[in-house]
């Protein structure tokens, strides 16, 4: 008898743990839903803007989106505010959450370009209206969104010398399939792509420099970088420390949470 009490005793306490570690329920199923919830972002991203605008949301901020993301698996915020192309990705690579049907905003992203470099920024624009009426940016980043490459989708940048010398990007290397590194360190994904065809038409050498998100305007105010290019939402806030390029991509920002 007391073998049974004692393994009674032991399934009780069993449950009572698993119960305790569990993962809480997805209380985010709309956009109505976010109001007053726990809402990751990743640090002075578009998505940071927006959820700090949502009624009595508590933003957390991360440094990756990744990171928000993994916060979110483990119930430690209610839902993820995200661009759409790297939040399908990480819903692919983790099988317990989604993307809500319904979009929070639309985006436009454009490259960043000191205010007193217009030479620079209107050779970039006359590329992307190149690049744009052929096809090609269409082509890069379908590729990559669909999952036809890992490593490239445009084979350029073959040349040992240029006669425009080198164009520094400043990137964020941690938003698939934008950008992200090899395990190698390379840095590619699709604004890599996009930069080195704009680069291969101004006959420039592309050099790629990774740094925070939240660095990479300021790189570019400094001098220490050319061109911002990170999947960068063209606002106002940044229009008064930079200029951007035309868009050349438009995105839409969505919410994950965790699955049933």
């Amino acid at each position: 008898m007391k073998k049974v009490i004692a393994g009674i005793m032991i399934g009780c306490m069993l449950v009572l743990s698993a119960c305790g570690n569990s993962v809480p329920k997805n209380p985010v199923h709309s956009l109505d839903d976010l109001e007053g919830k726990k809402i990751g972002v990743q640090l002075k991203t578009t998505g940071d803007v927006y959820a700090s605008d949502i009624k009595d949301a508590d933003v957390q901020r991360f440094n990756k989106g990744r990171d928000a993301v993994l916060a979110l698996r483990k119930g430690e915020i209610d839902a993820v505010m995200l661009d759409d192309a790297p939040a399908k990705v990480f819903v692919e690579e983790f099988g317990d959450v989604k993307i809500l049907d319904e979009a929070y905003a639309d985006e436009e992203y454009g490259i960043a370009v000191a205010k007193d470099n217009t030479e620079l920024l209107n050779k970039i624009n006359e590329q992307l209206e190149k690049l744009q009426s052929d096809g090609k940016i269409d082509e890069i980043a379908n590729a990559w969104q669909n999952g036809e490459v890992e490593t490239t989708a445009y084979e350029g940048q073959t040349k040992e010398e240029y006669s425009g010398g080198t164009l520094v990007m400043a990137t964020n290397a941690e938003f698939p399939p934008y950008e992200s590194k090899t395990d190698s360190g390379e840095i590619i994904g699709i604004d890599v792509d996009i930069m080195k065809a704009i680069c291969d038409g101004l006959d420039m050498k592309l050099q790629v420099d990774h740094t925070s998100f939240d660095s990479i305007i300021a790189s570019v105010e400094r001098g220490m970088a050319d061109v911002g290019v990170a999947a960068m939402t063209i606002n106002e806030e940044r229009l008064e420390k930079v200029d951007f390029s035309d868009t050349y991509l438009t995105a839409k920002q969505v919410i994950i949470v965790r699955s049933e």
